[in-house]
């Protein structure tokens, strides 16, 4: 058998930036370096763990010299966790980072002539920012070297938490996150203490046997929560105490359920969700100038954005780009469940919704009525079909366009039957500056960019969120 190539070390390497992943770089003999481990500015040697002709990966196994911008994690599980990757760089900094991201993104991959970009938009919440997070259950949990080095024998296997990055069966442990604000912890650790003396035990992700599978925690800025707990198996006595437990523990969580999850994966659309105790929905609120607070019903499937204070300052730079007068129909594409159609709503003559997704439909119909706006209509459909001839008659073209869609952009055929629509002023909400860049590269010729304004949602990692303001020529 053939030997494996030794694969070297590299030592004092220059970091210089970031990559389109996260991960820092550096050059060295004419290759791109990938590193994990170093923050910009670091001088650091370098284990390679993957090397090509003109790019390799690496692993800083020492920093020589600290960069100026280096921090020290606020987190115990920072660097194992998958998440807050840029926990060790200063958050000014990470912000300089993340606006460069969008410049180079529409100016090198779009092709576009920008104005000047304005300051991104930094997060009032560097930490508890999230109103979700979802928690994974495991009967053999992930040990750090750390743990194992430490910890003797091993009598309690069970873990609560998040998988470790390229593993599927591979979960840590979480004693302490920093994403969300309490209960969350505190749900999460009791859950896991009081399950673990249960007989029915946690979930073995590798067989698909097992009780206790994930915890869904959703919390609100008006102080309501969401506690979703899903089980592998039934097992109904075992639930009965769980639930009665965490209701006693917990008596300010509003919305108590459960579900049973036999499937292969854990997705939660196509479960039946059951009410233990309170609603089985949670209500948040945005601020409408001039208006009462828009109020949102979110159901255990329901999307709504995970920063809820940026959300609102993201919705607001929206309606500001849109210049709205009163007198416009707007169209709201890839709506969801109508957050932004309902922002917009009293601001405008009517707002035209559509989005994949019959069940976001169905919320955004509910959000309407729960806040009495009526000049809004929402329509279900793939939109590259549903943006045809026959939707246009039904609701007439719009003066203003919003688009807001997943990580992945728009479909061409979307992309094109929005040139036919040819509205004065488009609004581009993206999670996503790479495959925004490409969607605006194919309206350049129709439209100029008059506005971009980078907002950070997601602090101490590299995702950036981007809107930009189209003009027709």
């Amino acid at each position: 058998m053939r030997n494996k190539k030794t694969l070297p070390v590299w030592e004092s390497v220059p970091v210089t930036g970031y990559g389109a992943t996260g991960k820092a770089i550096a050059k060295r003999e004419g290759q791109v370096i990938f590193i994990t481990g170093a923050v910009p500015g670091d001088v650091a040697d370098l284990r390679v763990t993957k090397k090509k002709k003109t790019w390799a990966e690496a692993t800083a196994i020492r920093i020589v010299e600290k960069s100026v911008d280096r921090v020290d994690p606020f987190c115990k599980h920072f660097g194992v966790c998958g998440g807050c990757k840029w926990q060790d760089l200063s958050y000014p900094k990470q912000l300089e980072f993340k606006q460069q991201q969008v410049v180079d993104n529409l100016v090198r991959l779009g092709g576009l002539e920008l104005p000047e970009v304005t300051p991104i938009i930094a997060s009032a919440r560097t930490t508890h920012y999230r109103n979700k997070l979802e928690y994974t259950a495991s009967a053999f949990r992930w040990f750090t070297s750390e743990e194992l080095a430490s910890m003797g024998d091993i009598t309690d296997r069970n873990a609560l938490g998040f998988h470790v990055p390229g593993g599927f069966d591979k979960v840590l442990q979480v004693d302490e996150c920093h994403l969300q604000p309490e209960p969350s912890n505190s749900v999460r650790n009791f859950i896991r203490a009081f399950a673990g003396k249960q007989e029915p035990g946690f979930y073995d992700i590798r067989k698909h046997e097992g009780w206790l599978r994930t915890v869904m925690v959703r919390t609100t800025t008006t102080g309501e929560c969401m506690v979703l707990i899903a089980f592998g198996q039934d097992h109904p006595e075992a639930q009965k105490a769980l639930l009665g437990a965490v209701k006693a523990e917990f008596p300010n969580i509003t919305s108590l359920l459960w579900t049973i999850n036999p499937k292969g994966n854990d997705t939660i659309f196509d479960l039946d969700i059951k009410t233990f105790h309170g609603k089985d929905h949670i209500v948040e609120e945005l601020k409408d100038e001039g208006f009462a607070n828009l109020k949102f019903r979110i159901g255990a499937k329901s999307f709504f954005q995970t920063n809820p204070e940026q959300t609102q300052r993201m919705y607001e730079v929206t309606r500001e780009l849109a210049g709205l007068t009163g007198t416009e129909k707007v169209y709201d594409l890839y709506c969801g469940a109508g957050s932004i159609s309902l922002f917009l709503a009293r601001h405008c003559a009517e707002v035209i919704g559509a989005e994949l997704v019959p069940e976001a439909i169905a919320d955004a119909k509910k959000n309407a009525e729960l806040n009495g706006i009526s000049n809004v209509k929402f329509e279900a459909g793939d939109l590259k079909d549903l943006l045809n001839a026959d939707f246009i008659a039904r609701h007439g073209k719009p003066d203003v366009l919003i688009t807001d869609p997943p990580r992945a952009g728009m479909h061409e055929d979307v992309v094109a039957r929005i040139r036919e629509l040819a509205p004065a002023r488009i609004v581009y909400v993206s999670c996503n500056p790479a495959t925004q860049a490409r969607d605006l590269a194919l309206l350049k010729d129709m439209y100029l960019v008059t506005h971009v304004q980078p907002i950070d949602m997601f602090p101490h990692t590299y995702h950036v969120e981007n809107v930009v303001r189209l003009e027709r020529i």
